[in-house]
């Protein structure tokens, strides 16, 4: 399964996947989008990962892995970033950072994402399947602002 999360912020540029890699922004980051592939999936249900079943920005759902796929780490706060998943199969998606924490399901189609403003300060994101699966799938990651 392909899944793309996407940050994005005003300027667009053109976007050479990171793989794994940890992701470090602040305003105007270039490019924009920036999109870092990774793994999806897993055998932990993202409701104990979330530590609830809901949040503000939707259910815990899904099976994520019992690390985070990436590390994201804003150096100033953001009044507006949109981070989002792009795959064929239905994504989920947990963020723990500054503030709370954070589930989706569905953002667009069956693609997870989290739109809105965001503190400064280091997120851990899990990316996740759905469905349970044993063997991860391949993953983009897009962030926009």
């Amino acid at each position: 399964m392909i899944v793309t999360l996407l940050i994005t912020s005003t300027v667009n540029a053109e976007e050479v996947p990171t793989i794994f890699g940890d992701v470090t922004i602040g305003p105007q980051f270039s490019p924009d989008p920036l999109t870092v592939r990774g793994m999806s999936g897993g055998s932990i249900s993202g409701n104990q990962v979330g530590g609830r079943s809901e949040t503000a920005t939707g259910p815990c759902t899904g099976f994520v892995d019992e690390t985070p796929d990436h590390t994201l780490a804003l150096t100033s706060k953001f009044d507006y970033l949109k981070l989002q998943l792009q795959s064929p199969e239905d994504t989920t998606l947990i963020i723990k950072g500054p503030g709370g924490t954070w589930c989706n399901d569905d953002f667009e189609g069956k693609n997870a994402g989290i739109i809105g403003e965001w503190l400064a300060g280091t997120y851990q994101v899990w990316v996740g399947s759905y469905e349970k699966r044993q063997v991860s799938s391949l993953h983009d990651t897009n962030y926009r602002s």
